[in-house]
């Protein structure tokens, strides 16, 4: 049985037209000229606070237990359309055998973290856990992995630095005529007067309710959803923020914003990968000096309090 699918209407699939009017406008034209350009970064930290950090983390979070397996047994009952588990019992067994040959872990863990193996043999000499890595090889391996890459995480994003590349190196206006954007109509494109498009084709509710938020909003004069050819590098993986806003205060002063849009606001919620990208992000846009700010939001009110 399928549950859950997002069937989509082939027949209601829609090139969306370029608004020409914003497209060609200076506003515009101001807002992409400052979130335009590209950056390389590098990544400057301590090794040896690397490894300690890494080793204390193992220390104190990693939980393994010992190996074990697990019995089931059920009785199925033949029914008119199918079979039925009418009664099901499991059952966990302790394996505590001790001649199985150990795998190697110092190659497994070089290859899920690229680290050198002097690191890893420093990590796994300092972390007081080697008792748990023989009750328990692949858990421990697993566990290990997951915070070590965690812990590497933290340290990209504190020490990475963004610098911009050149004038010359940015992503071109033109690429939003030249790239075919297409939706579905009644399902995930809103009609717009202040975006690129005619239609914002959006993700989720989040960003619908933000493309609706900023079609009624006085201060917000134009905007848009940035496309997947909108990249940023970081160590992780590309990122790709989600909209690009010009905000005018007051009648005055403007303000030239990039917008993180999630459903809730704290890191912790976030996937840790997801949530280093998005600091990644920011300081790419900091390192342009274009005077660009950069707002992680779960509302359009949530923006407002960080922008006006």
């Amino acid at each position: 049985m399928a549950g859950g699918l997002n069937i989509k209407d082939g027949s209601k699939r829609e090139t969306v037209k370029l608004n020409k009017a914003i497209y060609l406008g200076d506003e515009f034209k101001h807002l992409w000229d400052r979130i335009k350009f590209k950056t390389s970064y590098r990544v400057d930290f301590n090794h040896h606070d690397l490894v300690e950090k890494c080793a204390r983390a193992i220390e104190k979070d990693l939980v393994a237990g010992k190996t074990k397996f697990e019995y089931a047994k059920g009785k199925v009952a033949i029914k008119r359309s199918e079979l039925e588990i009418e009664e099901s019992k499991t059952q966990s067994y302790i394996y505590d055998a001790k001649d199985y040959k150990l795998p190697d872990i110092v190659s497994y863990l070089q290859n899920a973290t690229n680290l050198t193996r002097r690191s890893i043999v420093s990590i796994l000499t300092q972390c007081n856990r080697l008792d748990a890595f023989r009750n328990n090889p692949q858990k421990f391996i697993d566990e290990a992995t997951a915070i070590i890459q965690q812990v590497m995480r933290q340290f990209i994003v504190d020490g990475i630095k963004y610098q911009k590349i050149g004038d010359e190196h940015y992503y071109c206006q033109e690429l939003f005529q030249d790239k075919e954007l297409k939706g579905y109509l009644g399902k995930n494109m809103l009609k717009s007067d202040k975006s690129v498009y005619d239609h914002v084709v959006y993700d989720s509710g989040v960003e619908h309710d933000f493309a609706d938020a900023f079609e009624k909003s006085e201060e917000v004069k134009v905007y848009a959803k940035l496309p997947d050819w909108f990249k940023i590098d970081t160590p992780l993986g590309t990122y790709n923020p989600d909209w690009a806003v010009l905000v005018e205060n007051n009648n005055e002063e403007t303000l030239y914003f990039v917008v993180e849009t999630k459903g809730s606001l704290l890191s912790g919620s976030l996937r840790p990968t997801e949530q280093a990208k998005i600091d990644c992000g920011r300081e790419h846009f900091k390192a342009l000096g274009e005077n660009v700010g950069f707002a992680k939001a779960d509302s359009f009110e949530s923006f407002v309090d960080q922008v006006l």
